[in-house]
């Protein structure tokens, strides 16, 4: 496998990715003005996040006008969910690029639509490590059966997803859960992200990451995920796991955990929160 899938590198018209681990997937829609494409979501469920641009989601005999946005920095965006064992419609009249996050699904959970205005906010750690969390479809928000979706704007010369952690075994401390990590970077620039593994299991990237790139994450330790100097970072999170438990629970590497405690007393970056997010926590 290769955790690290650059722009293209899954494409299948009209898909720009296709991809995915045991249970978490990911798979992003690109439609010409006037375009649309059918789903059939099988045994997953799986929510539209509309990455540029407004759609209509059809499914069931019931029909969502997603608003949308310009672009994934301009601010939250609504979505819909889509339950298992149905057939959707996705179009767009006037074109854009619309991810598909999937996972496993064991209850029938009714086609809904998610507002934006809805979409809860979260400002992460403090100075240089401050990022902005869009919680879309968070462990213990919008309702699904197993699958966690967020979105992660980390502003420019920032790190994110840091300290690194993992999120791989099934504890107290920890949930199992595969991660998978779609970037969009600002203008024409380049991040970085980084996953390593234990002993046990190991796994090696470091990954210059571009809009449209992707990578991979079945377990290890993840993080950073840098953005560089006049280049702000966007990334979507997809992730789901073996267990019917919803939760996400981490553990940071003890190598770097004090990280955390050095933000004590530091202000959040004043760049954030970033698009025409409000209530920001």
């Amino acid at each position: 496998m290769d955790w690290y899938q650059p722009f293209g590198a899954t494409a299948s018209p009209p898909w720009t990715v296709r991809t995915g681990l045991s249970h978490a997937g990911l798979s992003v829609l690109a439609l010409p003005p006037g375009g649309s494409t059918t789903i059939d979501t099988g045994e997953q469920e799986m929510l539209v996040v509309p990455l540029a641009g407004g759609a209509h989601v059809e499914c069931g005999g019931r029909r969502y006008e997603l608003a949308g946005r310009a672009d994934v920095f301009a601010g939250r965006t609504d979505f819909a969910y889509l339950p298992r064992r149905s057939d959707a419609t996705i179009g767009s009249a006037s074109g854009g690029r619309f991810a598909v996050a999937a996972g496993p699904c064991g209850r029938d959970l009714p086609f809904r639509y998610g507002p934006a205005g809805q979409v809860p906010v979260e400002l992460r750690g403090a100075g240089r490590c401050s990022r902005q969390v869009n919680n879309l479809a968070a462990a213990g928000g919008f309702e699904c059966d197993r699958l966690i979706v967020v979105e992660v704007l980390t502003p420019d010369g920032n790190w994110s997803s840091y300290p690194p952690h993992k999120h791989d075994e099934h504890s107290e401390h920890e949930s199992e859960l595969e991660e998978i990590y779609y970037f969009e970077i600002g203008g024409d620039g380049a991040g970085y992200h980084r996953v390593y593994g234990t002993p046990g299991r190991p796994i090696d990237v470091l990954a210059e990451v571009r809009t449209g790139d992707v990578v991979l994450v079945p377990y290890g330790w993840h993080g950073p995920s840098m953005a560089a100097p006049g280049y702000p970072m966007y990334y979507l999170n997809v992730m789901a796991g073996p267990r019917p438990e919803r939760a996400w629970r981490i553990r940071d590497d003890p190598a770097h955990a004090w990280i955390r405690s050095s933000w004590d007393g530091m202000p959040v970056d004043d760049r954030l929160p970033m698009g025409e997010a409000e209530g920001a926590s």
